[in-house]
């Protein structure tokens, strides 16, 4: 079995592979390595003989992490590293190990499931990013921007009156109708700023590329766009699919 994990700001993304069928034995989402060696001990059967990570946290944080994971399970490791080139997609950055690992993986992931055409995709998770890879593999570049967990805590901390919970944070995207409560006008406002935010990515791309290009949506905020760009392809395992390509394990 193997082990992947994608390492965010907020979250950890996890799942665990059958390394003959290539299939997901077991899935999640945790907010501490604890809790992740919490998870994976529930799974029965459970054995592991790699893992392979991509991680945007320190080096102190990532190290901590492998640490724990190679004396729990007693498996080695391996972990993206930046590239300049990998794959067919050259790195647009002007210094290249600047550029976050998840974006670089989901970048040739996206590259790959679209068949070496152009290729637009955004990210929602606690940042939302935005990356165009052109028909030839180059990076142009790419936009950064809050996500919603960012925009929401902006307005709890920095204005008094906005108190309210996760749960109320949800039912108020059960619709886009102006809100008649503080939850549901700042819920429904930050959702329509990402929802504008695809619109001009998209609009951008098509100054590119006219219609010959390919929209990738991934992240935990995914769904709350998706509907913006119905011709877009939801792919969840964006960076996971670009991790395997990076770190082929034999």
């Amino acid at each position: 079995m193997i082990l992947e994990l994608d390492c965010g700001n907020s979250f950890i993304k996890w799942r665990v592979l059958d390394a003959l069928a290539s299939a997901v034995v077991s899935e999640g989402v945790v907010d501490s390595n604890h809790a992740l060696i919490e998870r994976l001990r529930i799974i029965t059967p459970l054995s592991l003989g790699n893992c392979r990570l991509v991680s945007v946290r320190t080096t102190e944080e990532t190290g901590a992490l492998i640490e724990l994971i190679e004396r729990e399970f007693g498996i080695a490791v391996v972990g993206a590293k930046p590239a300049r080139e990998m794959s067919g997609v050259r790195n647009g950055y002007e210094d290249y190990e600047r550029l976050g690992l998840d974006r670089w993986l989901a970048m040739l992931g996206g590259f790959h499931l679209a068949g070496g055409s152009s290729c637009l995709i955004l990210d929602f998770g606690t940042a939302v990013t935005a990356d165009f890879v052109a028909a030839g593999g180059e990076h142009l570049g790419g936009f950064i921007c809050p996500g919603m967990p960012l925009m929401r805590n902006q307005l709890r901390t920095h204005t008094r009156k906005i108190r309210y919970g996760d749960e109320a944070a949800e039912r108020a995207l059960s619709a886009h109708v102006p809100g008649r409560t503080t939850v549901e006008a700042v819920e429904r406002g930050c959702s329509f700023m990402l929802r504008g935010f695809v619109l001009t990515q998209v609009e951008l791309a098509r100054a590119y590329w006219g219609d010959d290009f390919t929209v990738f949506i991934t992240g935990g905020d995914a769904e709350l766009v998706r509907g913006v760009a119905p011709e877009a392809r939801v792919v969840p395992d964006l960076v996971f699919v670009g991790l395997a390509m990076a770190c082929p394990l034999s």
